[in-house]
C-alpha cells in the first residue's frame, strides 16, 4: 500500500520540475556609451508557465549584482534564446564577470559563464 502511495504522489510532483535549472550557453559583452551591453544565450527546457527560465544577471567577482534581465514569459519553442541588456555599470578594475541563469523552479543554478571584458 504505501509503495502505491509514494507512487500515487510521484505521478502528481508537477513535470515542471523535470525541466532541470537553466544554463547560460552564450555571452557577448561589449562597452557602450552609458556602460556595457550584453547578449546572453540560456537554455532551458521551458514546460510554460508553471517552469520556465525567468532572468539572468550579470555578477561581479564579488558578488556584486551589476544587472538583471527578467524575462516576462516562457519560450517553450525558442531554444536555445538570445536576450539583451543595456546599460550596465561596471566599475572600472573590474577584469571579468559572471552570468548566470534563474528559473522558476530551482532559482540561480546551472550553467554559468566567466566572461573577460575587452578594455
Amino acid at each position: 500500500m504505501r509503495r502505491l502511495a509514494l507512487l500515487a504522489a510521484l505521478s502528481l510532483a508537477p513535470a515542471a520540475a523535470l525541466a532541470g535549472e537553466a544554463d547560460v550557453v552564450g555571452v557577448e559583452a561589449r562597452p557602450t556609451g552609458g556602460g556595457w551591453s550584453f547578449d546572453v544565450t540560456l537554455r532551458h527546457a521551458d514546460t510554460g508557465w508553471e517552469h520556465y527560465a525567468d532572468a539572468w544577471r550579470v555578477v561581479g567577482p564579488d558578488g556584486e549584482v551589476y544587472g538583471t534581465r527578467v524575462l516576462a514569459h516562457p519560450h517553450v519553442n525558442e531554444q536555445p534564446f538570445t536576450r539583451s541588456l543595456s546599460g550596465v555599470v561596471i566599475p572600472e578594475g573590474v577584469a571579468a564577470v559572471t552570468v548566470e541563469a534563474h528559473d522558476s523552479v530551482h532559482e540561480w543554478g546551472g550553467a554559468v559563464v566567466e566572461v573577460t571584458l575587452p578594455r
